[in-house]
């Protein structure tokens, strides 16, 4: 192998996916305060998928480095990927109410791949907070480097990486050559938890803490606005009928037909 792997692997900090949100008084976002917050599934799946690859041949792999965008606290979700098998992290350390959107996070992460000169980047499809499926793409198309995304199965072979998406009726294969960045699906593997002993132990890898200025990123400039956050309406409980004109008979009623 010509190049030896250097996985970066971006994890964000997310409200805990077992905890159903509230909306907050204002009507403007989710409701974050006394809630648990944990490392975002998506990209759990990709810290695994990374020490997967080390396990299976350690002589390809020369580091996997965890990077966090967010406040002060998102370092506690780095201490648990140093802890299932990061080797060092970065926290690029944003005001607590900073919302960073999908474009700022590729570039931030684009200056973290030329700092670290990673060859490979693996990161969730998406966060379950806004759901926006980009990132991982627009890092791509501002690094000009291969993309393989929705993975469901990932091979290493030399400098070449077959990665495996599931579509209608099959599976599609796609073959790229390093450096490339691959965003996983939630079939690709099953996260293992941090033992307490590593989580002790992880105190002692790297963490290092920066600012989006030490990137060369001045401010966090916000494209979006959110107009209003509201819940769905309530469903009504179904009824049920014993035959097909009755069927028709509910359907007119509800002027579906």
């Amino acid at each position: 192998m010509s190049s030896r792997l250097r996985i970066l692997v971006p994890v964000k900090r997310v409200i805990d996916y077992a905890i159903k949100p509230r909306i907050n008084k204002a009507q403007t976002g989710i409701e974050t305060k006394g809630v648990k917050f944990s490392i975002n599934p998506f990209c759990d799946i990709a810290l695994e998928e990374s020490i997967r690859i080390r396990e299976k041949t350690p002589e390809a792999v020369e580091s996997i480095h965890a990077v966090s965008i967010g406040p002060l606290k998102a370092q506690d979700i780095l201490r648990v990927a140093l802890a299932k098998g990061a080797d060092t992290s970065t926290l690029v350390e944003t005001k607590e109410e900073e919302i960073v959107e999908p474009l700022q996070v590729a570039k931030l992460l684009q200056k973290v791949v030329e700092k670290k000169n990673s060859n490979l980047v693996v990161l969730g499809k998406q966060a379950i907070d806004d759901d926006s499926n980009q990132t991982g793409q627009m890092l791509a198309g501002l690094l000009n480097w291969p993309q393989a995304t929705n993975a469901s199965k990932v091979e290493v072979e030399g400098d070449e990486v077959y990665v495996t998406r599931e579509i209608d009726g099959g599976g599609e294969v796609l073959k790229a050559k390093l450096p490339m960045v691959i965003t996983v699906d939630l079939r690709l593997n099953e996260p293992r938890y941090a033992s307490l002993q590593n989580i002790m132990k992880a105190k002692k890898k790297p963490l290092e803490k920066i600012k989006p200025q030490d990137l060369g990123v001045d401010q966090i400039d916000s494209r979006l606005e959110i107009l209003k956050v509201e819940e769905p309406p309530a469903r009504h409980a179904g009824v049920r009928v014993e035959n097909v004109d009755q069927l028709v008979a509910k359907l007119k009623e509800l002027k579906v037909i």
